[in-house]
């Protein structure tokens, strides 16, 4: 059975630009993504910004809080001294035992100021307040220190703390207010966040100079293999055996894999170009010999040795498609549709002979689909060809491969012959047309995809058996 009976619809003729090779068009350009070094650094450089930013505005809020605590742990203190040294004058006039030991009270505009009020009494005033006074409302109690921002004599940023109290003797309840400019902690702040905003912009320059440079010397393994490769395609190394880390070492081995994989088939290719060249030789020179000497059978000559050269360039074109295609890992059938091609060939050639097929259809095995119907076809055309009419196909899983049993009911093959019957030009019945190579090419075929075909008697139909057994793939 020729590739063309199972094939015939995808016989498409392609045309090879003037000056290419055949089947050879130019390489694609590698597609690039981008610099790796450079993403890593940029999602480092984002992640740190982020962290940074995140850590400087919490301890920004920490610090600012713990230093205006401090200020206001100050104001308390002068808020208490007032309370605590103040009683009631016999006129009902507000009084201290004690002055306070800062200066600036006593200073007017100092920016540090006192004051204690009441409704419908006249307020008594720090001397730094001069002619001002603090505003103050008694719409709610602050039996507790209150403290608050305000801007007031003459737009000056004040810190105010403040606290009602009752004085004995007094009926009334007394507002205590003690107010200070706050321009010595906003100071305070801004020396503050001007510290944190350069430690942390050095910290983070210093992380990104980090992540850089650990990213250049992480990918400097990639590198040299890049470097190596580049050896290897200049002819001055055969592998990448350089020492390379863990990470890294799977993609070397699966390079020298590939690189070895790619020797031996081009090794395996010059040894069938090889091999068709010595096949091809003794016919050429049984025809010349004849054609020389001007032979009276020199077309029968011609037209048996072209018979013998057409065998063997079927055969090594087989197998060059099965190693040119081999690579199991990619390579993958349908088995059903495959029998089904194969089985419509064969049926249009042999009209009178039944073929019947049973098994499973959902089974794929690990072969090229043109190669697969390479063997069935060679199996399935012998048994119509050789059989008495009937032929029986099963296929079924077994243990990690697919097998096929191909039964027909001819007079089948001796044991002692069994083997030989493999063998190149082989052919036991030469009454009917053929070229003694399918066994042959089934053999090779099966065998560089890591499979087996074995013949044995049909307990069933009483003819030859051939198992083929293919590795399964799914």
């Amino acid at each position: 059975m020729t590739e063309q009976d199972l094939h015939a619809p995808d016989n498409v003729a392609v045309t090879a630009a003037p000056g290419a090779a055949p089947g050879v068009g130019p390489a694609p350009a590698a597609r690039s993504t981008g610099s790796l070094s450079r993403r890593m650094i940029l999602i480092a450089a984002a992640w740190i910004a982020l962290l940074l930013g995140v850590g400087g505005y919490a301890l920004d809020r920490v610090l600012v809080t713990a230093v205006t605590r401090n200020f206001d742990a100050q104001l308390d203190y002068v808020l208490e001294s007032r309370l605590l040294t103040s009683e009631i004058g016999p006129e009902g006039e507000v009084t201290f035992t004690r002055e306070l030991a800062d200066q600036r009270f006593l200073e007017p505009g100092s920016g540090l100021y006192w004051q204690v009020s009441a409704p419908g009494q006249e307020p008594f005033i720090s001397r730094s307040l001069w002619d001002q006074k603090l505003r103050y409302g008694m719409r709610h109690r602050d039996a507790q220190p209150h403290y608050y921002d305000s801007v007031q004599l003459g737009g000056e940023k004040l810190r105010i703390v403040e606290r009602d109290a009752k004085l004995p003797g007094s009926p009334v309840v007394w507002r205590f207010q003690v107010a200070e400019n706050r321009g010595g902690l906003d100071d305070q702040i801004d020396v503050l966040r001007r510290t944190l905003v350069r430690s942390f912009l050095l910290l983070g320059l210093g992380l990104v100079v980090l992540a850089a440079l650990q990213t250049f010397y992480g990918l400097l393994p990639l590198r040299q293999v890049r470097r190596e490769i580049i050896r290897l395609r200049e002819g001055r190394a055969s592998r990448i055996s350089a020492a390379k880390p863990v990470e890294v070492a799977p993609l070397v081995e699966e390079l020298n894999a590939l690189i070895e994989h790619n020797e031996r088939q081009a090794e395996e290719a010059r040894r069938h170009a090889g091999n068709l060249a010595h096949a091809l030789k003794t016919p050429l020179t049984v025809i010349m010999n004849a054609a020389t000497a001007n032979a009276e059978d020199l077309s029968e000559t011609v037209v048996r040795e072209a018979r013998t050269m057409r065998r063997q360039v079927d055969h090594h074109l087989a197998r060059a498609r099965a190693v040119g295609r081999r690579g199991s890992a990619h390579s993958r059938a349908d088995v059903w549709p495959s029998l089904e091609s194969v089985e419509r060939a064969v049926a249009r050639l042999y009209r009178h002979v039944r073929i019947d097929v049973d098994g499973p259809k959902d089974l794929q095995v690990h072969v090229e689909r043109q190669d697969l119907d390479e063997m069935l076809g060679n199996l399935i055309e012998n048994a119509a060809k050789y059989g008495g009419g009937s032929v029986f196909v099963t296929v079924a899983a077994q243990a990690g491969f697919v097998e096929f049993l191909v039964e027909d009911d001819g007079a089948g093959i001796p044991e002692e012959e069994r083997v030989r019957i493999f063998d190149r030009g082989v052919r036991l019945d030469t009454g009917k047309p053929g070229t003694g190579l399918g066994l042959a090419i089934v053999r090779d075929v099966a065998e560089i995809y890591g499979g087996t075909v074995g013949l044995e008697e049909s307990e069933d139909l009483g003819g030859l058996l051939v198992r083929l057994r293919l590795p399964a793939a799914g």
